[in-house]
């Protein structure tokens, strides 16, 4: 049975084209408390704004030493250092329209040794079409160096929606990214020969692994590790369990949490929970259907979900050991989902319209709770135990 979380009505949708504002000089970051005591169930949290003044932040990463990695949606990686966020030169060109352009980026997990960092971009032309791609590179002091391009999708598409982007590295040194639906297709995303709608399966160098569950099978691409996806813009692997979970936009409604396993199929967008945006009517030919993995966890009110996070045992609080972080960007929410045998045991806000539009959820090194708001004025926020 499908979980749900129940409360107020919260309009839904997808992020829409924004006004992108002209890239800022190097600022100083405000070390201020926004927020002294926020109360939750089990634990009051402290919430304190450490940057300020990005334009759509997108994604965060860390690096040895406490400096931090940002990406920005029109196309820039900032690097926060010392108080100070200083744009990072090297940056792949990108397509910065609606939703596309710089999106996510994470540290190899040997990045120590090998020094690599991955990102993911939309590329292409406004009038031909895009693809999100994914590329590394090693950091040099602020410059990217070393770039390589791995892969983009196999089919360009405009106009730019439903890039996912996301990446997960997992423990054979492979990594996952999500690719949307692209928006103007969705019923590419049950195209087994189109990367549209999917999680992709890489080598770190790009390169197909030879395990892959359709390697062999000449109706489907390689790449593709599931599919039947709308849009993932989260996605996690439970330390403890090795289970990797995944936040998935519905249409109208339909937002959910899904376990991914290799080779299968999640239906959309013949199978759905959501509404059709225009009619109310259902999206697709059923809510369940055979052979089609239902989702675990269905947000209600839509969540809008954008980045997922999981508290490892032993970092912020015994309360929330091995629990989920679920940021939304319309509902301006974080949802923290209590995991049981694989199954939604309890679900709670605990951010709730505090900070905007949540665009990432991270936890750093430090144990703290890292969040990006993805506004043209957006920040970077830390949130950490209260008292």
């Amino acid at each position: 049975m499908i979980g749900r979380l129940i409360g107020s009505a919260v309009a839904a949708g997808v992020m829409a084209a924004s006004v992108v504002v002209a890239a800022p000089a190097p600022h100083l970051l405000a070390q201020e408390v926004v927020h002294e005591r926020v109360g939750t169930e089990y634990q009051p949290i402290t919430i304190t704004r450490v940057a300020d003044g990005l334009v759509q932040p997108w994604a965060i990463a860390f690096l040895p030493g406490g400096d931090l990695l940002v990406t920005e949606r029109p196309g820039r990686i900032q690097r926060i250092s010392g108080g100070v966020a200083t744009e990072v030169v090297g940056a792949p060109d990108v397509v910065a329209m609606n939703q596309g352009g710089m999106l996510d980026i994470v540290l190899h997990p040997e990045y120590e040794s090998n020094g690599w960092i991955y990102m993911t971009y939309s590329k292409g032309d406004p009038e031909e079409g895009t693809v999100p791609a994914l590329a590394r590179a090693r950091l040099d002091g602020h410059e990217l160096v070393d770039f390589e391009e791995l892969f983009e999708s196999n089919e360009h598409t405009s106009p730019g929606r439903h890039y996912g982007s996301r990446i997960l590295f997992l423990p054979d040194g492979t990594l996952l990214m999500s690719i949307g639906d692209r928006g103007a297709e969705p019923a590419r995303a049950q195209n087994p020969l189109d990367h549209s709608g999917s999680l992709v399966r890489l080598n770190d160098d790009g390169t197909v692994p030879e395990n892959n569950p359709f390697v062999g099978h000449a109706d489907y691409a390689p790449e593709i590790y599931s599919y039947g996806h709308r849009n993932i813009q989260g996605i996690v692997r439970h330390p403890e369990t090795g289970d990797v979970w995944v936040t998935d936009h519905g249409p109208r409604g339909g937002d959910e949490l899904a376990l991914i396993l290799p080779g299968r199929n999640h239906g959309w967008p013949d199978v759905g929970l959501g509404q059709d945006y225009r009619t109310q009517e259902p999206f697709g030919d059923a809510r369940r259907a055979e052979g089609i993995v239902d989702p675990v966890f269905e947000f209600l009110p839509t969540l809008a979900p954008s980045g997922l996070a999981v508290v490892e045992p032993g970092t912020f609080t015994e309360m929330w050991d091995g629990n989920l972080l679920a940021g939304g960007l319309r509902s301006e929410r974080i949802v923290r989902l209590v995991i049981r045998d694989q199954v939604v045991a309890h679900a709670e806000f605990i951010v709730d319209g505090h900070l905007g539009r949540i665009r990432d959820v991270r936890v750093g090194p430090d144990g703290a709770i890292y969040v990006a708001t993805g506004e043209n004025e957006g920040g970077i926020y830390r949130i950490t135990p209260a008292g």
